[in-house]
């Protein structure tokens, strides 16, 4: 088992920026990025120059880390530039917490973005590297959407039945959506229609899957003990999990695809750091990587949000709707506010951001915060199933009582 001394309440968040997601076809990365960064620095009410460093996060839409200081015009300052697939934001926010805590620099920017709407594809959009041979030639689609057979098979779920629990974590994340200006898709789909719609791969119809987006997000990372210099309600980093399996599910005879191990390690890792024992109820929230519906019903087990063989039924019971009794996604998710895989991981942070801080309008507003709860968690994963990295972060609106 991975265990991780982790850096719970070194580093706090002092401002935040995102841009709508969609497609934004009159802008380049060059003008999200400028407007994701600043509105993170108004919100800090600092200024470019104010920041030590910069970590940017994309896998596709620019090399180097003149990617991000051209457009800011930066005064020769380190721009680190990093990618890991769908967790590419988180990685980027995991690196510039830990130059923080480390004492190296006072403040760090975490950025991320992506233009996939100028690639006209989705999913992980540069050419795949060489390899031996054994690789998959699937698409995504096709190889998450082994996880719901498996599912029904293992648990002994009927078809139909499984069939309703999908379709209601597309329509939950779509009426969040909705209520949401800067998500993607801003219109709630009737069941009936998300159930009929148009078969992409196995039982994954179009509602089933994560759309094609514009975006970028910001975080502005400060060490504890300065926070309340920039904001009277900073947001504490209380764990930054993060791994990389072995890869060897789709080769391994005993891998059935009703689990994310990599997911499950991150996570340990992370309630471990935090001091999180039973997270349904120390936990206000959470934003998960719902790249597929039958993704986010296996995290929601992987997590330990629900039993094993158990997460359908919790859907089903309306849990995680936005005023169930453990909201998951409450911003759309990828599904409806969107997935440009730069910006994802950080546009979770943002959620948790607003919603800690109780700055979401009132039909938004999670019910838990306002009863005490004070942690969130983001999730993202890249990969396939079998093989993938998986990141997990808990933030929360209080530093810990020593």
């Amino acid at each position: 088992m991975m265990v991780a001394r982790g850096i719970r309440d070194q580093v706090a968040i002092v401002g935040m920026g995102c841009t709508p997601f969609g497609e934004h076809w009159d802008k380049g990365v060059e003008d999200l990025l400028v407007d994701a960064a600043t509105e993170a620095l108004s919100s800090a009410g600092v200024s470019k120059d104010d920041i030590d460093a910069y970590w940017l996060g994309t896998m596709g839409s620019g090399i180097s880390g003149l990617t991000l200081s051209k457009p800011l015009c930066l005064d020769y300052k380190p721009v680190t530039r990093v990618e890991n697939m769908c967790a590419t934001g988180s990685e980027a926010f995991r690196n510039a917490c830990y130059a923080v805590a480390c004492g190296a620099i006072d403040m760090a920017m975490a950025i991320g973005a992506e233009k996939l709407k100028d690639s006209g594809f989705s999913g992980l959009v540069i050419p795949s590297a060489p390899s031996d041979g054994t690789a998959s030639d699937l698409t995504a689609p096709a190889l998450f959407s082994l996880l719901a057979p498996a599912y029904e098979k293992k648990y002994g779920v009927n078809p139909a039945e499984f069939k309703d629990a999908l379709t209601r974590i597309a329509w939950k994340n779509h009426h969040n959506g909705a209520l949401n200006p800067r998500a993607q898709f801003r219109r709630e789909i009737d069941k009936t229609v998300i159930s009929c719609s148009p078969i992409v791969a196995g039982q994954l119809g179009i509602f089933d899957c994560s759309g094609v987006s514009d975006g970028a997000a910001a975080a502005v990372i400060v060490r504890s003990e300065n926070a309340y210099r920039y904001t009277d309600k900073p947001i504490f980093v209380k764990a930054l999990s993060f791994v990389a399996g072995p890869a060897t599910g789709t080769a391994d005879p005993d891998y059935d695809y009703t689990t994310f191990p990599e997911v499950v390690r991150a996570a340990r890792n992370a309630y471990q750091e935090a001091g999180i024992e039973d997270p349904r109820t120390e936990l206000a929230m959470a934003e998960v990587h719902d790249c597929f519906t039958p993704t986010e019903l296996i995290l929601y087990e992987d997590l330990g949000f629900a039993e094993r063989g158990q997460g359908w039924k919790e859907v089903l019971a309306g849990t995680f709707d936005l005023d169930g009794a453990f909201p998951v996604n409450p911003d759309g998710g990828l599904k409806a506010f969107g997935h440009p895989i730069g910006a994802s991981g950080l546009r979770m942070l943002f959620e948790a951001w607003l919603q800690l801080r109780e700055e979401t309008p009132p039909e938004r507003r999670i019910k838990s915060i306002s009863e005490g709860r004070k942690l969130a968690l983001t999730h993202n994963l890249g990969g396939l199933p079998g093989e993938c990295v998986s990141f997990v972060s808990i933030v929360g609106s209080e530093p810990a009582a020593y």
